[in-house]
Protein backbone atom coordinates (compact mmCIF):
# COMPACT_ATOMS: atom_id res chain seq x y z
CA UNK A 1 0.00 0.00 0.00
CA UNK A 2 1.76 2.65 -1.34
CA UNK A 3 1.35 6.38 0.47
CA UNK A 4 2.64 10.19 -0.89
CA UNK A 5 6.12 10.71 1.32
CA UNK A 6 7.52 13.76 2.37
CA UNK A 7 10.52 15.36 1.76
CA UNK A 8 13.34 13.29 3.94
CA UNK A 9 11.29 9.92 2.20
CA UNK A 10 12.32 11.73 -1.27
CA UNK A 11 15.53 12.40 -0.07
CA UNK A 12 16.33 9.01 1.15
CA UNK A 13 14.94 7.84 -2.23
CA UNK A 14 17.25 10.01 -4.27
CA UNK A 15 20.32 8.93 -2.41
CA UNK A 16 19.28 5.53 -2.55
CA UNK A 17 19.28 5.80 -6.44
CA UNK A 18 22.37 7.64 -6.25
CA UNK A 19 24.70 5.18 -3.99
CA UNK A 20 23.16 2.47 -6.23
CA UNK A 21 24.49 4.03 -9.42
CA UNK A 22 27.69 4.39 -7.94
CA UNK A 23 28.46 1.33 -5.88
CA UNK A 24 25.03 -1.36 -7.05
CA UNK A 25 25.28 -2.70 -3.70
CA UNK A 26 23.59 -0.15 -1.00
CA UNK A 27 22.94 -0.55 2.90
CA UNK A 28 21.02 1.53 5.53
CA UNK A 29 25.03 2.43 7.10
CA UNK A 30 25.61 3.98 3.72
CA UNK A 31 22.75 6.04 3.38
CA UNK A 32 24.21 7.36 6.87
CA UNK A 33 27.50 7.47 6.20
CA UNK A 34 26.06 9.74 2.61
CA UNK A 35 23.87 12.08 4.18
CA UNK A 36 25.00 12.14 7.55
CA UNK A 37 22.47 10.83 9.83
CA UNK A 38 22.14 8.45 13.00
CA UNK A 39 21.62 4.83 11.94
CA UNK A 40 18.68 4.47 13.84
CA UNK A 41 17.51 7.07 11.72
CA UNK A 42 17.92 5.23 9.23
CA UNK A 43 16.73 2.23 10.32
CA UNK A 44 13.46 4.03 10.84
CA UNK A 45 13.30 5.79 7.71
CA UNK A 46 13.80 2.70 5.86
CA UNK A 47 11.17 0.95 7.58
CA UNK A 48 8.60 3.32 6.35
CA UNK A 49 9.92 3.13 2.85
CA UNK A 50 9.22 -0.74 2.92
CA UNK A 51 5.98 -0.47 4.84
CA UNK A 52 5.37 1.79 1.78
CA UNK A 53 6.60 -0.02 -0.98
CA UNK A 54 8.88 1.94 -2.36
CA UNK A 55 12.05 -0.66 -1.12
CA UNK A 56 12.76 -3.97 -0.42
CA UNK A 57 15.24 -4.85 2.13
CA UNK A 58 17.53 -8.24 1.49
CA UNK A 59 17.87 -10.81 4.35
CA UNK A 60 21.90 -9.62 3.78
CA UNK A 61 20.86 -6.03 4.35
CA UNK A 62 20.76 -4.89 0.66
CA UNK A 63 18.22 -2.15 0.00
CA UNK A 64 16.84 -1.90 -3.12
CA UNK A 65 13.85 0.01 -4.99
CA UNK A 66 11.29 -1.36 -6.21
CA UNK A 67 9.43 0.15 -9.87
CA UNK A 68 7.41 2.84 -7.66
CA UNK A 69 10.46 3.43 -5.58
CA UNK A 70 12.42 3.81 -8.96
CA UNK A 71 10.14 5.45 -10.50
CA UNK A 72 9.86 8.47 -7.66
CA UNK A 73 13.79 8.65 -7.32
CA UNK A 74 14.16 9.26 -10.53
CA UNK A 75 11.46 12.28 -10.62
CA UNK A 76 13.15 13.69 -7.46
CA UNK A 77 16.82 13.38 -9.06
CA UNK A 78 15.39 14.78 -12.35
CA UNK A 79 13.95 17.73 -10.56
CA UNK A 80 17.00 17.92 -8.56
CA UNK A 81 19.56 17.88 -11.91
CA UNK A 82 17.50 20.24 -13.66
CA UNK A 83 17.42 23.08 -10.76
CA UNK A 84 20.97 22.78 -10.22
CA UNK A 85 21.51 23.38 -13.80
CA UNK A 86 19.33 26.35 -13.79
CA UNK A 87 21.38 27.65 -11.02
CA UNK A 88 24.20 27.54 -11.95
CA UNK A 89 24.59 27.84 -15.53
CA UNK A 90 21.71 30.27 -16.58
CA UNK A 91 21.52 32.28 -13.15
CA UNK A 92 25.19 31.91 -12.44
CA UNK A 93 25.15 30.93 -9.09
CA UNK A 94 28.15 28.85 -7.04
CA UNK A 95 27.84 24.72 -7.44
CA UNK A 96 27.77 24.77 -3.99
CA UNK A 97 24.72 27.00 -3.15
CA UNK A 98 23.21 25.46 -6.29
CA UNK A 99 23.40 22.21 -4.91
CA UNK A 100 21.91 23.48 -1.51
CA UNK A 101 19.24 25.21 -2.70
CA UNK A 102 18.37 23.00 -5.54
CA UNK A 103 18.19 20.13 -3.21
CA UNK A 104 15.33 22.30 -0.78
CA UNK A 105 13.64 23.47 -4.25
CA UNK A 106 13.09 19.91 -5.21
CA UNK A 107 10.67 18.62 -3.34
CA UNK A 108 8.38 22.30 -3.36
CA UNK A 109 8.01 23.17 -7.06
CA UNK A 110 4.91 22.35 -8.63
CA UNK A 111 4.86 20.32 -11.48
CA UNK A 112 3.55 22.84 -14.08
CA UNK A 113 6.19 25.09 -12.57
CA UNK A 114 9.27 22.65 -13.10
CA UNK A 115 7.52 21.19 -16.51
CA UNK A 116 7.68 25.62 -17.92
CA UNK A 117 11.49 25.80 -16.49
CA UNK A 118 11.96 22.51 -17.71
CA UNK A 119 11.02 23.36 -21.21
CA UNK A 120 13.39 26.62 -20.70
CA UNK A 121 16.11 25.52 -19.80
CA UNK A 122 16.31 22.81 -22.83
CA UNK A 123 15.60 25.74 -24.88
CA UNK A 124 18.42 27.79 -23.30
CA UNK A 125 21.55 25.19 -23.26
Amino acid sequence: MQKNIYESGEDYLETILILDERTKYVRSVDIAAELGYSKPSVSRAMGILKENGYITVEPDGQIKLTKSGLKKAGEVYDRHRLINRFFTEILGVNQVTAEEDACKVEHVISEETYQRLKAFVENKI
